[in-house]
């Protein structure tokens, strides 16, 4: 496992699924996307607003990225 954490993200898009919710965000610094897996189904992101994510991810070739830390940032 590594550290992830990125600073400038925002929502694009979130599907919920029986087991699991994903949401695909943006790092605006870098134009990476990314798929955030929420398998506690406790995580709510508004599209209005920047989040800062950090965690460990737990996989070689997939990011499943276990959020450590969430918080809101500016509004858009």
């Amino acid at each position: 496992m590594f550290n992830f954490s990125a600073n400038n993200m925002v929502v694009i898009n979130c599907k919920e699924l029986d087991r699991y919710n994903i949401f695909t965000m943006k790092d605006l610094d870098t134009n990476r996307v990314y798929l955030l897996y929420d398998f506690r189904k406790k995580h709510v992101f508004k599209r209005d607003k920047i989040y800062c994510v950090s965690g460990k991810v737990n996989s070689a070739d997939k990011l499943y990225v276990s959020v450590k830390k969430l918080t809101s940032r500016i509004k858009l």
